[in-house]
C-alpha cells in the first residue's frame, strides 16, 4: 500500500469518528445509559460485528497463531478500554471542549515526541509545522466557537485534565503501536478481536457507574448498532490499515479532523451554528493534514533517516518509519 492510499484511509477513518459522539449522545438519550455503559457497548458490540463477519467469511473460523498477534490484540485491548474509560471521565469532570481539545491536541506531540526519542533527531520542521496548526486549529474549534467548559473545581479541573492526558497517551500508544503490522494478523481481526475484550474491560466499570442496560425501544437499538458499526468498526478498521502507510505522526494529526466532522454534522444535522473561529479552526486543521502528509518521492535519507542513508534495506525502513519525521 501506498502512503498516500494509506493517508485516504486515515482521513476516512477520522471522519467517520465525528458520527461517534452525535450516535453515543442519542444512545444514551435515548436508552438512559451512561457514558461508560456506551463505551462498553461500543467496543463490544463494534468487536463481535467484526468477529462474526470473519468468521463467516472465513468458514466459520478466525485464526490467530503467533503470540505477537496476540501481544497485539492483548496491547491495543487495554489501550481502547483506558482511552475510552479516562476520556469519558474527564468529559464528566471538565467538558466536552476541554477533555477533547486535551486528549486529541496532545497525541500528536505524544507520537512526534516518541519518534524523535526513538530516531534521536526532531521531526521535520513541516511536521512541527503541522501540530502547532493543528493545536490552533482545533483551540478554535473546540474551545472558541465550541461548547464552554462547565464550571469546575480546582481539584476536579486537575483530575480532569489529568485524565484527558491519560486518554491522550493511550491513543498515541495505539498509533505507535499499531506503526507495523503484525504478519498474519490483518487490521479487520485486529480490531475485533480486541475492541471486543476492550469491551468485556469495560463491563466492570460501567456495572459500578450507571448499570448494563440494554435498550428497550427499536430506535435505541438502531443508535447501538449504527454507533458500533460505522463510528466504531469502521472508523477504526479503516484507521488501522491505512496508519503503516501513511505513518504514525501523520495518521495522529489526521485523527484531529473527528471534532472537524463532528462539527459539521451537528450543521447539518442538528442546525448548529460554525462561526469565524470555528471555520478558521477547520482550515487550520485540513492544512495541519496536508502538511504533515507523507512526501512521495523523496530521497531515502528523508523519507527514512539515517539508516536509510547507510543502506539498510528500502522497503523494511517504510514498513516502520513516518516518511515525513
Amino acid at each position: 500500500m501506498t502512503a498516500r492510499r494509506g493517508l485516504v484511509l486515515v482521513v476516512l477513518g477520522a471522519l467517520c469518528w465525528g458520527a461517534g459522539g452525535l450516535s453515543g449522545a442519542l444512545l444514551g438519550r435515548e436508552a438512559a445509559l451512561d457514558s461508560s455503559t456506551v463505551g462498553s457497548y461500543r467496543l463490544l458490540g463494534s468487536g463481535l460485528a467484526l468477529v462474526i463477519g470473519l468468521m463467516l467469511a472465513g468458514g466459520g473460523r478466525l485464526r490467530l497463531t503467533s503470540r505477537a498477534a496476540w501481544a497485539r490484540v492483548a496491547t491495543v485491548a487495554v489501550l481502547i478500554a483506558v482511552f475510552q474509560a479516562a476520556y469519558f471521565q474527564a468529559v464528566y469532570l471538565v467538558g466536552v471542549a476541554v477533555a477533547t481539545l486535551v486528549t486529541l491536541g496532545s497525541a500528536p506531540v505524544l507520537v512526534a515526541s516518541a519518534q524523535a526519542v526513538r530516531r534521536r533527531r526532531l521531526p521535520d520542521p513541516r511536521v512541527q509545522l503541522a501540530i502547532l496548526a493543528a493545536a490552533v486549529g482545533l483551540a478554535l474549534l473546540v474551545i472558541v466557537d465550541g461548547e464552554r467548559p462547565a464550571g469546575a473545581s480546582g481539584s476536579a479541573l486537575l483530575v480532569g485534565v489529568g485524565l484527558a492526558l491519560l486518554a491522550g497517551l493511550a491513543f498515541a500508544t495505539i498509533v505507535v503501536v499499531n506503526r507495523r503490522a503484525v504478519p498474519g494478523l490483518g487490521p479487520l481481526a485486529m480490531t475485533g478481536v480486541s475492541f471486543a475484550i476492550g469491551g468485556v474491560l469495560l463491563i466492570p466499570l460501567a456495572a459500578l457507574r450507571g448499570g448494563l442496560a440494554l435498550p428497550a425501544t427499536p430506535l435505541g437499538w438502531w443508535w447501538l448498532a449504527f454507533l458500533a458499526l460505522v463510528p466504531t468498526a469502521l472508523a477504526y478498521a479503516l484507521y488501522f490499515s491505512g496508519l503503516p502507510a501513511a505513518g504514525a505522526t501523520s495518521a495522529a494529526v489526521a485523527a484531529l479532523l473527528e471534532p472537524l466532522a463532528a462539527a459539521l454534522l451537528a450543521v447539518l444535522v442538528l442546525g448548529e451554528r460554525l462561526g469565524l473561529a470555528g471555520w478558521c479552526g477547520a482550515a487550520l486543521l485540513v492544512s495541519a493534514v496536508v502538511l504533515a502528509r507523507p512526501r512521495p518521492g523523496a530521497s531515502p535519507t528523508m523519507d527514512h533517516g539515517p539508516r536509510a542513508a547507510r543502506g539498510l534495506d528500502h522497503a523494511s525502513a517504510r514498513a516502520g518509519d513516518d516518511p515525513l519525521e
